[in-house]
């Protein structure tokens, strides 16, 4: 048996990229592809809601319980909604007069992945799609995000300033007034909040604030059907850690959060972009999910203002972020927020990647290049641990004529046969497996490499050479999945055949079926992948030219 070594191996390979891709679909809420589960019924999303479908939250919450339960319909605003368009360096907003609420978010610093010409939209509500920020008052007949409200503030960025602070206000609702400010800041991605609730009634009040990101369950537009991220809301606390929450969890009434907390944050997650509610901490919130209408969902926070007296007023500051998934900007705003650039499992192996990765850019100015580099450094570390396992690949391949000669005349007396080859490698001091353990070392280390570059929203539109343009989308041409799959074949033609035709066969398609996935990868990870081979196959040439195994090209004959 030990003479199938390489065909186990690439068995076990094959079957472990499967069972990691269908892993991969289900940790990113997505249905798993090779062994999925029968959908449960009623579980399919809905057409795209209409623009207008979010509702007013509960108007009273129990204190043990952050679950919203049926929200009530608001009374029809009594003034004609507008929109009050906001711009900075960085953002073109729109804002709604019902309510104050964030409803249009455009990044003018990115593209649109569609149509590069194009700006990127995170915030929207039009007949497609829908995606807001809303906050509100609770706990009696107060300013909510359906409430008519008074625009007061510039609408530009000028050259000189740093802030700009637009501020909407309500009338006396309940007697309370709400005064919502967001301060916009130049470069920045972080919009600060503050509401202000008076009381200008003649008995005391105590309401509660809830912050929300609403958004329909569709995924977003422009993202690959090959590999998949997660979309859908996260929640973080101390407690629980860093929680995704599948839509099909909240259609089922099925999410598991972490409902009370003093610290974290609610989020909106998907690929490369995030949306976040942040309070201080120490600040009491009760964190909920919940569908709102047909495909369309809500991840919240509520908090309790405390009892506020005639004639008094209560601030609280909160941040709402909406931009990149840019890592040390989000470490920066709150502990756990970098979580939502998502490296799965193998965190603690990605991060210290990405930093070497980031490293290296500042240093070569082009992430293509960086990429190069960073696998360079890779294979450098494990130079050593390459080398043993060329080494052994290479004694294997030297004693391979005694191998087939060998069963080729005990073909009748398979008993034999083993015990003769396994007289030859003792001879020969050949361990048929010396070369896998030092080949499994790294594998989560290429793993945690594969989720950086997948990831980083660095990669979105940034050019390596030539026709490469953008390295979070595939090869315009083809150019890098079709060197990728003659490296590929290359290195396996350098291996060890296997003496049994069928396993040598095996041995070849192996890979070239999952070259095949590569043709639709992001340019970025093919490069990563080519850079791998092409170091690999160096090593390997060198090794055997050392230990006289001069390079031959092992070729299956197919029938």
């Amino acid at each position: 048996m030990t003479d199938i070594r390489r065909t186990i191996l690439w068995v076990i390979f094959g079957f472990s990229m499967v069972l990691l891709w269908d892993q991969w679909q289900v940790h990113n809420g997505r249905q798993a592809t090779f062994f999925p589960k029968p959908p449960a019924a009623g579980a399919q999303a809905a057409a795209t809601p209409a623009s207008g479908a979010a509702t007013v939250p509960v108007s009273s919450l129990p204190a043990s319980t952050a679950n919203p339960g049926q929200v009530p319909s608001a009374a029809a605003p009594s003034v004609a909604r507008e929109k009050f368009e906001v711009r900075t360096d960085v953002f073109r907003l729109k804002f709604d007069s019902e309510g104050g609420s964030l409803v249009f978010a455009e990044f003018l610093k990115h593209a649109d992945m569609v149509d590069p010409a194009r700006k990127f939209v995170l915030f929207d509500e039009s007949a497609e799609r829908v995606y807001q920020a809303q906050t509100g008052l609770i706990g009696g007949p107060f300013a909510t995000h359906k409430t008519p409200m008074r625009f007061v503030g510039d609408r530009e960025l000028k050259d000189g300033q740093n802030t700009l602070v637009v501020r909407f206000e309500s009338e006396e609702t309940g007697g309370l007034q709400l005064v919502k400010s967001y301060t916009l800041q130049r470069g920045s991605h972080v919009i600060k909040v503050s509401h202000e609730v008076l009381n200008t009634g003649s008995v005391p009040a105590s309401p509660q604030l809830y912050m929300q990101l609403v958004r329909d369950g569709n995924k977003p537009a422009g993202e690959s059907s090959f590999y998949f991220t997660f979309t859908g809301p996260a929640i973080y606390t101390e407690a629980k850690k860093y929680t995704k929450v599948e839509f099909s969890d909240i259609e089922k009434n099925k999410a598991d959060i972490d409902k009370t907390s003093t610290n974290g944050y609610v989020a909106m997650v998907q690929h490369y972009f995030a949306s976040a509610w942040l309070l201080p901490d120490g600040v009491t919130r009760e964190n909920f999910v919940r569908k709102v209408d047909n495909n369309l969902f809500a991840v919240g926070m509520i908090t309790p203002l405390g009892e506020i007296a005639p004639g008094q007023r209560k601030v609280l500051e909160n941040t709402l972020f909406a931009g990149p998934q840019e890592e040390k900007v989000l470490e920066s705003l709150a502990k756990g927020l970098d979580l939502v650039k998502d490296y799965g499992w193998l965190a603690m192996l990605a991060k210290p990647l990405y930093w070497l990765l980031d490293q290296l850019y500042r240093v070569l100015g082009n992430w293509g290049w960086s990429i190069v580099g960073l696998v360079l450094l890779i294979k450098i570390a494990f130079y050593w641990l390459n080398a043993k396992a060329y080494a052994s690949m290479a004694k294997m391949k030297a004693i391979n004529p005694r191998i087939m000669e060998m069963r080729e005349r005990l073909k009748n007396n398979p008993q034999q046969m083993q015990m003769e080859m396994m007289k030859i490698y003792r001879e020969e001091k050949v361990n048929p497996m010396g070369g896998c353990f030092p080949i499994m070392v790294q594998i989560p280390v290429f793993i945690a490499l594969y989720w950086v570059l997948l990831s980083s929203v660095e990669m979105r539109n940034a050019p390596w050479i030539g026709w490469i343009h953008d390295l979070s989308t595939p090869d315009p041409f083809f150019i890098l999945p079709v060197v990728m799959t003659l490296t590929t074949m290359l290195q396996t033609a350098l291996n060890p055949m296997p003496p049994d035709p069928m396993q040598a066969k095996l041995m070849w398609i192996m890979p070239l079926v999952f070259s095949v996935m590569f043709f639709f990868f992001p340019a970025g990870l093919v490069l990563y992948w080519i850079t791998n081979n092409i170091l690999s196959i160096a090593q390997q040439w060198i090794i055997n030219t050392r230990m006289g195994v001069p390079p031959q090209f092992n070729l299956p004959k197919f029938k």
